[in-house]
């Protein structure tokens, strides 16, 4: 009897071992995805700080080159019924054509032209087909990017945002200043309904809505005057 008391108390105390051998286990493979996802996110944004920084040393060089050009009485500008438009020579898509910048929820990423391999939702925050430029009176540039805990999802805090708050994209040299005027949730069916001003220039970010599989959520925002 005692022989079988004995036994039985050494396996409850078996199987509390072997219990605390998986929690331990799970726990270290939760260390290290969580590690390793933090260090890609890491890895991701020091190489975005480095475009952003190409990319304004770029700016920085067209402009001053554009300035001398000026000065000279030389233009590289073809203006067409009152419009200007700008032949884009030796575009280099391995550079952002410009940066979002949301300072309230520390967000500040480069997008890249709607040709480059690089513009997809998988690597970075995306332009999408239909979007215009800052410079395009009453356009719409329209960007989307994951949320969530990925080291990718760059739209993760965008549902902290609040009516009023300030988006910037630099474009060609010069920061464009938009305020948050609505945000909704659309249904995921593939396509996504934009109801802005077509009289205001916007800014239309879209990422999947917080804690919601079924949804994503549209923010909306008009160029400040």
């Amino acid at each position: 009897m005692r022989m079988l008391n004995r036994q039985n108390h050494n396996n409850k105390k078996g199987k509390k071992s072997q219990l605390l051998l998986f929690g331990s286990f799970l726990i270290f493979i939760g260390i290290i995805v969580l590690s390793y996802n933090h260090l890609l996110a890491l890895r991701n944004q020091i190489f975005s700080d480095m475009l952003i920084q190409m990319y304004n040393d770029s700016t920085n060089n067209i402009n001053s080159s554009n300035n001398e050009e000026k000065g000279n009485n030389i233009s590289n500008q073809k203006n067409t019924n009152d419009k200007t438009v700008y032949e884009e020579k030796n575009i280099d898509y391995g550079r952002y054509l410009g940066v979002l910048s949301i300072p309230k929820i520390g967000l500040k990423r480069g997008f890249y032209n709607l040709d480059s391999k690089y513009n997809s939702i998988e690597y970075n925050v995306t332009l999408v087909k239909g979007s215009m430029m800052p410079d395009v009176d009453h356009g719409n540039l329209i960007l989307m990017a994951h949320s969530g805990d990925a080291y990718i999802s760059y739209f993760a805090y965008l549902y902290r945002l609040d009516i009023g708050d300030v988006a910037t994209v630099t474009y060609n040299g010069h920061d464009y200043r938009y305020s948050l005027v609505n945000k909704y949730n659309v249904e995921k069916k593939g396509k996504v309904r934009i109801n802005r001003n077509h009289d205001k220039t916007t800014l239309t970010l879209i990422t999947c809505t917080k804690d919601d599989d079924y949804h994503q959520t549209v923010y909306i925002f008009e160029l400040n005057s």
